[in-house]
């Protein structure tokens, strides 16, 4: 409910935090409202909002929970059964903080393996210490209960908070494709009929610029003809978006084509004061599309990076080459972006800037799409921002051989 609150209502003060309340409400229920109790031990559930909340928040809610584990149990009695708690949650809170960085880029099954497992780990930890260091004899028949009650519970907690942020995601994504389908419809039904009107304006315009006026006309004619480029790059955006597939599809040396657009761009970087650091590789890498409309693309984000940064910085364009795909890193040092606004990348009229239509953006990801590649965005708010276009790779010649070759040639 919170996740699909803070889209439908767009609340951003509803900040990531806010999803960490669960796993820590749940581990405190737990361990104040217990299954059972045997002798010295509290018996409940503790483990699994614990390991997923972990897993999921990351360090700070971590430690959090292991805070809130260890005072609760102190009250409940420091006796033998508070100690063993200490080293296991302890022990594993490290082991669960650690994997967390890699938890949210596994796959569903790799999830449920992983929580599985450290739940099975955690409780042969305790079953260990209390055993071996403090010397407790437990039921072995409850014992094995206990356990498989917390696979079950791991097993469904998984799966239920999987279902929940897939759920949301799918809501995301059919909320931002119905926009962009309208879009699409009305860019394709109008851009024609107001590009002609357009051309001719312009032509008539030309001849009064080009003929015999006053200086004054002049200028007022160069400032229409200004005005009218402006509106066709605005209405080509839009057909670009509403039409992407390319009209030739060639072979694109990737290398020469961030080349190509670094140049275009350091004019601008000069006039903002920003350094423009473009790293060379020992590889040409050749992927399929439409040259211009992907020069486009690297433009418009490499134009927008430094628009984000005030008159000092550097923008970095780094090239790395994976499983058959090229990622084509962009960073900037500008103002960054929330969660929320990079989730709205690519919708129609949404930018973060003052002056802006978003169409650029727009446009961008529809020709990354057209190339069978995606963008991933990664920011922080304040920090900066890191454009990564990933596109498939049809081909690697080594840059050294290549050179040789037209050096041979010449």
């Amino acid at each position: 409910m919170v996740y699909l609150i803070k889209y439908a209502y767009r609340l951003e003060e509803i900040k990531k935090w806010v999803i960490g309340i669960f796993p820590v409400v749940s581990l405190i229920l737990c361990m104040l409202l217990p299954v059972a109790l045997e002798k010295s031990f509290v018996w409940d559930l503790r483990w699994i909002p614990f390991i997923l909340g972990g897993l999921i928040g990351g360090f700070r809610l971590g430690i959090l929970q292991l805070l809130l584990v260890l005072i609760i149990r102190y009250y409940q009695g420091h006796d033998v059964g508070f100690y063993v708690t200490a080293i296991t949650f302890i022990f594993i809170g490290l082991l669960v903080f650690f994997l967390s960085k890699y938890y949210l880029q596994m796959n569903i099954k790799q999830k449920v393996a992983l929580s599985i497992a450290l739940i099975i780990f955690a409780l042969f930890s305790s079953l260990f210490v209390s055993i071996h260091i403090f010397g407790v004899s437990l039921d072995s028949i409850f014992w094995v209960k206990y356990v498989t009650i917390h696979i079950i519970g791991m097993f469904i907690s998984t799966l239920l908070w999987e279902v929940i942020q897939t759920n949301f995601q799918v809501l995301q994504k059919l909320v931002k494709a119905e926009k962009l389908q309208i879009v699409s419809h009305l860019a394709a039904s109008i851009s024609h009929e107001v590009r002609n009107p357009l051309t001719v304006s312009r032509g008539f315009i030309q001849m009064l610029y080009e003929g015999e006026a006053t200086q004054a006309r002049k200028e007022y004619a160069s400032i229409a003809l200004q005005e009218l480029d402006r509106a066709t790059e605005v209405i080509n955006d839009y057909l670009t978006f509403a039409k992407p597939a390319f009209d030739i599809e060639e072979n694109i040396n990737i290398n020469e084509e961030v080349q190509h657009a670094v140049n275009v761009i350091i004019p601008l970087a000069n006039m903002n004061g920003i350094q423009v650091k473009l790293s060379v590789v020992d590889h040409y890498y050749v992927a399929k599309g439409d040259r211009k409309k992907f020069q486009q693309c690297l433009i418009n984000i490499m134009k927008n990076g430094i628009e984000s940064m005030s008159n000092h910085g550097e923008i970095k364009i780094h090239l790395n080459y994976e499983n058959s795909m090229i990622h084509i890193n962009i960073q900037d040092e500008g103002i960054g972006m929330t969660q929320e606004q990079i989730d709205r990348l690519g919708e129609p009229f949404f930018t973060t800037k003052e002056k802006g239509t978003g169409l650029g953006m727009m446009v961008s990801f529809s020709i990354i799409k057209e190339m069978n590649g995606n963008i991933h965005v990664t920011s922080e708010h304040g920090e900066g921002t890191c454009f990564s276009i990933i596109l498939p790779v049809y081909s690697v010649i080594d840059r050294m051989t290549q050179d040789n070759h037209f050096t041979k040639m010449g």
